[in-house]
């Protein structure tokens, strides 16, 4: 095509027509090379005015000082809980205390494995406290860790009576938060209300550990009356425990 021609095609309406298309190739191939980029430039210019104001700003302020608060008394409640675990220790040398670093997904009523084993003097058959009493025994130890039966497992067995009548019993594990106790006497002359200790006839745990709380009666459960019994230490949330040694 001779120049002259070529000059009034660039200059003449085919190149009008033919403009806005070449402009949004070059914008394809722009963003193409950019990776995007560009488009997110571009969308960070244009919504600029939409940003969060004074107002919203002041939200988010908010909103963190009240994490930061619910944080710090997490953190004073996690220390006062550790400090009463560090003044029992030095009042009961003879318990060793063990954090709680696992339990059974599907059943935590069953089992805990703790951080403290045989290295610990931690032994198979030990008893282990929560705050407020009596959770369980130790089944098996390694070097360094020590798992617990529960006293909510069903093969859970302790001796107990309850001391206002000074009545013997069987605690027994039943799969719930509340394990059962069975009464070896016909007339055990207990109530609801009246609190469960470890007997002193019980060879697998001390004398006289706070156990519980009798929640329910069955008196006409055979052989013998049975009682619903709530545990003392809070089972389902233990993080810390002790263990009886000696």
């Amino acid at each position: 095509m001779p120049a002259w021609r070529w000059l009034r095609f660039v200059q003449g309406p085919s190149l009008r027509r033919l403009l806005p298309w070449l402009l949004v190739l070059l914008a394809l191939v722009a963003v193409r090379l950019s990776k995007g980029a560009m488009l997110t430039d571009a969308y960070a210019f244009l919504s600029r005015p939409f940003w969060p104001g004074t107002a919203q700003a002041e939200w988010l302020r908010s909103a963190r000082r009240v994490e930061d608060g619910a944080r710090l008394a997490q953190l004073e409640r996690d220390n006062q809980r550790l400090r009463s675990l560090l003044e029992l220790q030095q009042k009961n040398p003879n318990r060793v205390t063990a954090p709680v670093i696992s339990r059974e997904g599907s059943g935590w009523w069953r089992q805990l494995l703790l951080g403290q084993g045989a290295l610990s003097g931690i032994r198979a058959g030990q008893a282990v406290l929560g705050p407020g009493g009596l959770v369980g025994l130790v089944g098996s130890v390694t070097p360094s860790t020590a798992s617990v039966t529960l006293l909510t497992d069903p093969s859970s067995r302790v001796g107990v009576w309850v001391g206002r009548t000074q009545h013997h019993g069987l605690l027994t594990g039943i799969g719930t938060a509340r394990p059962l106790l069975r009464f070896l006497e016909k007339d055990p002359q207990a109530r609801p209300g009246d609190v469960v200790v470890t007997s002193p006839a019980s060879t697998l745990v001390p004398p006289n550990l706070p156990v519980g709380v009798i929640q329910s009666m069955d008196a006409n459960a055979d052989p013998a009356p049975e009682a619903v019994v709530q545990l003392i230490a809070p089972v389902s949330a233990l993080d810390w425990v002790q263990v009886q040694v000696r």
